[in-house]
């Protein structure tokens, strides 16, 4: 796969308030190509900065326009940018600020020389699928969120287990106490999930990762099931502790007793964009310091 890209739109991490020079930098490289660059109107605003060479646009314009988006900052960031353009179907291109990412792979004292290969048509594209989560009320969808990483269905401000019962595909699977459950891509596997004891999934596999948090059954493990599995997670009506559901760790769905999360796959998908020499497993040596001897 090979595309001209000319209209660039530029994410920048919002927390991140001496990113300015970055952005500018990366917008005068564009510039130098003959791209057109379009700069996250949340971005300027949150850096109070300027960019007189860019056009300053919305998520949604910036979605309907660009042909490539460059996330410049952390996987937090990406993770942010792929939920709100997922719908637009535009590549992402993850540039990293800090460590090398699971997902801004691409560090940034060499984002010039591997630009170049992308413009020059040599990069990988990698489709990753993301979850949508429900939570239903009395069989009413009360609110709704979609997830690159994963759901969380968790306890909330409170030192005691949460019951809940689980289904996949309208079979019942088990009641759990425990802190919570983890609802996984594979993306995500890498994430929350791992601390909790989950596999590490390469993130070309069509799958949902269940990992339950600090269950008080020991043997209840992690399952991995087919992406495309409908997970629904009632919350008990007999358990005292308060829950959340949080996606990608980044937005926040209050639930009580009786609600069900209902967590399938997302009818959309992320498209990523990589340098040719991307290689996962060597992320996964890097980032998890496997081979190390201490």
């Amino acid at each position: 796969m090979s595309q001209d890209f000319k209209k660039i739109g530029i994410i920048g991490k919002y927390a991140n308030t001496e990113i300015g020079s970055q952005l500018c930098a990366l917008s005068d490289y564009l510039l130098a190509r003959g791209c057109e660059v379009h700069i996250d109107q949340g971005t300027v605003d949150a850096l109070r900065s300027d960019f007189p060479n860019a056009n300053n646009i919305s998520r949604e314009d910036m979605g309907q326009l660009c042909d490539l988006i460059i996330v410049v900052g952390g996987d937090g960031t990406l993770l942010n940018a792929a939920r709100s353009l997922t719908r637009f179907n535009v590549p992402l291109v993850g540039i990293n600020l800090g460590h090398l990412g699971f997902l801004t792979d691409i560090p940034w004292d060499h984002y010039q020389d591997k630009l170049d290969e992308i413009f020059d048509g040599q990069y990988t594209v990698e489709d990753r699928m993301l979850l949508q989560a429900n939570i239903i009320r009395d069989g009413t969808s009360i609110s709704e969120s979609i997830a690159f990483n994963d759901v969380i269905v968790h306890k909330w401000e409170e030192a005691r287990m949460l019951e809940f019962s689980t289904t996949i595909n309208g079979k019942f699977v088990n009641v759990q106490r425990s802190d919570g459950i983890i609802v996984s891509t594979p993306t995500g596997s890498t994430a929350y999930a791992l601390s909790g004891g989950g596999p590490v999934l390469n993130p070309a596999l069509k799958a949902i990762l269940l990992v339950p948090i600090c269950p008080h059954t020991l043997t209840q493990r992690p399952l991995v099931v087919d992406s495309e599995s409908v997970i629904e997670i009632t919350i008990s009506e007999e358990g005292h502790a308060r829950a959340q559901v949080t996606c990608d760790g980044q937005i926040n769905l209050g639930v009580t007793a009786g609600d069900k999360i209902r967590v399938s796959q997302f009818n959309g998908k992320v498209t990523l964009l990589h340098p040719q020499d991307y290689n996962y497993y060597q992320i996964l040596r890097t980032k998890l310091h496997w081979g190390i001897r201490l």
